[in-house]
């Protein structure tokens, strides 16, 4: 019985350590999971959680790894989890002067050869939806299946909320002749202005994705949702998902219905409705 008792306490306070040591780990400055890798003439960094089938993960504009850091353990579980900070954000310096979705999907590809990993599953948040999709077209092997939430095709009132959008044309406007000193104050402007004057995605150019993709928004998003419905609807094999009482944060907002929603996407034979 006191042997049994032992066994018990070992068990729970190694269930207790391990959940402590999850708690403990800060996701996009976790020296034992990160990595730099040599892209493209930069160095872009990513970290690497859990085994199984890849998935990337893609943040958003001035964001990071962190933003994914209640969905990495979700599906950390079952997948190996490749979150990345993309170009010119978080650890990934970039000293260019420009900067494009195109480059940066390219950079996503690049990534993905050089860890000798032939296709990924991918999960795109905001700016990150956009890549997820720029590379599904310029990259169609590399893309398993997509879950995009919060994008849009192009910059301006009937793509991003109005109100939105005025704000972005203030920031624009305030700035315009602005003499940015700093390397901050040019990244800065460079990943501002790169949802400024970005995309320009044709509707007719999602005909080229041809991987299963599940197209997800708030029904209080910053993108107009009859965008969203545009974008599902342009895309040959693709649901969506409108989450209501969810902003622009859907898998922050609604994590556990957002993780499962999309795990049962990837692991589900795709059934065009």
């Amino acid at each position: 019985m006191m042997l049994k008792k032992l066994l018990l306490i070992v068990l729970v306070c190694q269930a207790f350590l391990a959940c402590s040591q999850q708690k403990g780990v800060v996701y996009g400055d976790n020296a034992v999971a990160g990595k730099y890798y040599d892209i493209r003439g930069i160095k872009l960094y990513a970290e690497v959680y859990g085994k199984g089938k890849p998935l990337l993960m893609i943040h958003g504009n001035s964001s990071s790894i962190n933003a994914f850091k209640k969905n990495i353990p979700y599906f950390a579980k079952k997948y190996k989890v490749i979150a990345v900070d993309s170009r010119a954000h978080g650890k990934s310096t970039d000293p260019r002067d420009s900067l494009t979705f195109e480059m940066m999907a390219d950079d996503f590809a690049a990534l993905l050869d050089v860890m000798h990993i032939d296709s990924a599953y991918v999960i795109g948040w905001s700016d990150g939806g956009i890549n997820a999709l720029v590379m599904a077209m310029r990259h169609p092997n590399k893309v398993i299946k997509l879950a995009s939430t919060g994008a849009n095709l192009w910059p301006d009132s009937t793509a991003l909320i109005p109100s939105l959008w005025k704000d972005m044309e203030k920031e624009y406007a305030a700035k315009k002749d602005y003499h940015f000193i700093t390397a901050k104050e040019k990244n800065d402007r460079k990943v501002f202005m790169l949802d400024y004057k970005e995309p320009h995605i044709k509707l007719s150019a999602l005909k080229a994705i041809k991987c299963p993709s599940l197209i997800i928004a708030g029904d209080h998003d910053l993108i107009v949702t009859t965008h969203t419905v545009q974008i599902a609807e342009n895309i040959p094999n693709a649901y969506l998902w409108i989450l209501p009482n969810s902003g622009h944060g859907t898998l922050v907002e609604h994590t556990d219905e957002f993780n499962k929603k999309v795990d049962d996407f990837f692991e589900q034979p795709f059934h065009r409705r």
